[in-house]
C-alpha cells in the first residue's frame, strides 16, 4: 500500500492520530527533504527509515519506490508540508503506483490554500487555486486579467522574493480591490493582511518579506 499522508504546514501539532499511526507502521518514508521530514519524525518517536523522493531524483527513486512496494511492503509518501501531490513531484509517484496497480490511500491534512481560503472569509463555494503564477510580468499580469474575467474565488502561492512585484501587478490590474495576503500559517507569527495590493505591498516593504506567500482574491 503507498499512504499519501499530509503533514503540518508549520505547526507539529497540526498531524492527525491516524497519520501518525500510518507513519509508524509503514516499513519506509518517501520525502522531498529527508532533514526536514526527521524534524517531525523525532518529535513523535517515528523511527521508520526514509528515502528522499524530489523533483530531480524523481524517475530513478520512483522506481525504487515501486518496487519496493511490488515486494509487498508500505510505503508512506510525504512532503516538506502539507499535503503531497500538490506542487510537489508526489505527484508522479502518485501516478506510477496507479498505472502498477498498486494500492493507495490519502491520510487527510493540512494544505496552506485551504487554510488561507477560510480564513480569508472570501466566497469559498466556488474557487480556483492556481499554484504559481507566470515569473515574467507581462504574462503575469495577462494571466491576471484572465483569472479575474471568472466568478470564481482564486488562490495562488508566492514566494518572498517576488511578492512585492506580484503585489504590484494585482495593483496595476485590480486597482483597490480588496485582497487578502497570508503568510507563516499555523506558526507563531502567522499574519492575514486584508486591503488593496498597494496596502499591503507598503506594509511588507517596511519589513523583509519572509516564508511563503498565500494570495486570495
Amino acid at each position: 500500500m503507498l499512504y499519501i499522508v499530509a503533514t503540518p504546514i508549520g505547526n507539529l501539532k497540526d498531524i492527525s492520530f491516524r497519520a501518525i499511526e500510518v507513519l509508524k507502521s509503514v516499513d519506509l518514508i518517501a520525502c522531498e527533504d529527508t532533514r526536514h521530514t526527521r524534524i517531525l519524525l523525532d518529535h513523535y518517536g517515528i523511527k521508520a527509515p526514509t528515502t528522499s523522493y524530489f523533483q530531480h531524483n524523481k524517475i530513478t527513486k520512483g522506481e525504487y519506490i515501486i518496487q519496493v512496494l511490488k515486494a509487498g511492503k508500505s510505503v508512506a509518501l510525504v512532503s516538506d508540508a502539507g499535503t503531497p501531490g500538490i506542487l510537489d513531484p508526489g505527484y508522479n509517484i502518485i501516478n506510477l503506483a496507479i498505472k502498477n496497480n498498486i494500492g493507495l490511500t490519502f491520510i487527510p491534512g493540512p494544505a496552506a490554500f485551504v487554510n488561507a481560503l477560510v480564513l480569508s472569509g472570501k466566497p469559498a463555494h466556488k474557487f480556483i487555486f492556481e499554484g504559481f503564477l507566470p515569473r515574467g510580468p507581462l504574462a503575469r499580469k495577462n494571466h491576471l486579467k484572465k483569472m479575474m474575467a471568472l466568478d470564481y474565488t482564486v488562490i495562488f502561492y508566492e514566494s518572498c522574493h517576488r511578492i512585492l512585484k506580484t503585489l504590484e501587478d494585482i495593483q496595476d490590474v485590480l486597482g483597490d480591490k480588496e485582497i487578502v495576503c497570508a503568510r507563516e500559517l499555523t506558526k507563531k507569527f502567522e499574519e492575514v493582511k486584508r486591503g488593496s495590493a498597494k496596502d499591503i505591498m507598503e506594509e511588507l516593504k517596511a519589513q523583509k518579506p519572509r516564508g511563503e506567500f498565500v494570495i486570495v482574491i
